[in-house]
Formats: C-alpha cells, sequence, structure tokens
C-alpha cells in the first residue's frame, strides 16, 4: 500500500485540528447554558471543552502532525472561548466587570498588535510565553471554580474561585507587560534588510 493510502486511511492525523475546532464549536452551547442558568451541563461541557485543549496539542506530539493552522487555531480557540464565557459570566452577575474588562482588553489588544505586525512587517511568530501560558491555566481555572460554585456551596470551591479571580487579574497584567516587552524587542530586529521584519 503506497505512503498516500495510508495518509488517506488515516484520519488520525487529523484529531489535533478537528478536536480545536470542536472546542471552538463548543462555546456557542455554552454561552447558551450559562444563559439559560443550566450550570450543570455548562460545567460539563467546559470540562470538556478543556479535556479537547489537553488532547490536541498532545496528539500533535505524539502524531508529529503539528501544522502552522493548528499553532495558529489553538490560540484563537482558546481566546475565542474564554473571552466570550468572560463576557457572559459578567453578563450573569458572575465575574468581577474588571476582571473581565481586564482579560477581553489584553487579548483585543495582542490581537490587534499581532495584526498589525503581520500586515506590517509579515511577523507570524507569536510564540506564547510561561507568563501567558500561566494566564491562559489561571482563567481556565477561574471560570471552571464560577461555575462550579453556582453547584455547591461547598467552602473550598468559593476559595478558588477568589484566588484564581485574583490569579488572573494578576498574572493578565503580568502577561501583557511581557508580551509588550517582547514586540518592543523584536519591531526592532533587523533581518533581510528589513528593521522591522524578522
Amino acid at each position: 500500500m503506497s505512503d498516500v493510502s495510508i495518509t488517506r486511511l488515516s484520519p488520525i492525523r487529523y484529531a489535533p485540528n478537528l478536536l480545536t475546532l470542536a472546542r471552538i464549536c463548543m462555546a456557542p452551547f455554552l454561552v447558551a447554558a450559562i444563559l439559560e442558568d443550566r450550570y450543570a451541563l455548562s460545567f460539563y461541557v467546559f470540562i470538556a471543552a478543556g479535556l479537547t485543549d489537553a488532547l490536541d496539542g498532545t496528539l500533535a506530539r505524539v502524531l508529529k502532525q503539528r501544522t502552522m493552522l493548528g499553532q495558529y487555531l489553538d490560540p484563537v480557540a482558546d481566546k475565542l472561548l474564554l473571552s466570550t464565557l468572560f463576557l457572559v459570566l459578567m453578563h450573569k452577575g458572575l465575574i468581577p466587570a474588571r476582571v473581565t474588562v481586564m482579560v477581553f482588553g489584553r487579548d483585543v489588544g495582542i490581537l490587534v498588535v499581532a495584526a498589525i505586525l503581520y500586515a506590517a512587517a509579515g511577523r507570524r511568530e507569536f510564540i506564547p510565553s510561561i507568563f501567558g501560558k500561566a494566564n491562559t491555566l489561571a482563567q481556565v481555572a477561574a471560570v471552571a471554580a464560577v461555575l462550579l460554585h453556582q453547584l455547591t456551596g461547598v467552602y473550598w470551591v468559593a476559595e478558588v474561585r477568589m484566588f484564581a479571580l485574583d490569579a488572573t487579574m494578576l498574572l493578565t497584567v503580568i502577561s501583557g507587560l511581557h508580551y509588550a516587552w517582547l514586540v518592543s524587542r523584536r519591531v526592532g530586529v533587523p533581518v533581510n534588510g528589513s528593521p522591522l521584519a524578522r
């Protein structure tokens, strides 16, 4: 059997990107469930979305199927899901407006700067920093804790919720400043005769 045939008969090689797309498709269902006060359903769907986030990266490494599409799609899926959930949970009065404004403002700012750098200098490498990854983890923990808090009044859930929201605010500021610092350093690096391109 030829290599081409094997490739065509192995849909699992597309699994990482399919999982990322599945996470994007979960966003409207999560929003609808929260707006309808179906917090048990929203919590379980959010956990499922988190599992797809963990699995797509793992599969991409194991199957050696890291693609340019996946590199762009994965962070976009994360930002779309989390930013949307923060807005909806703020609307429901479950997350303070200041936290949502900071999270949404940072993400919009990063996307705008990335678009400008790409349009002006063709820059496409935006490797997430350790602070950005920690911020994403804090946001995931915050959303999960907020949803779980609607299902149970257990003390530790309330404590985790407060801690995760405080950590999200702190890491949003730190990761935003770190990103700005990285951009300021990269903008002036000359490559191929261009003062902006890398």
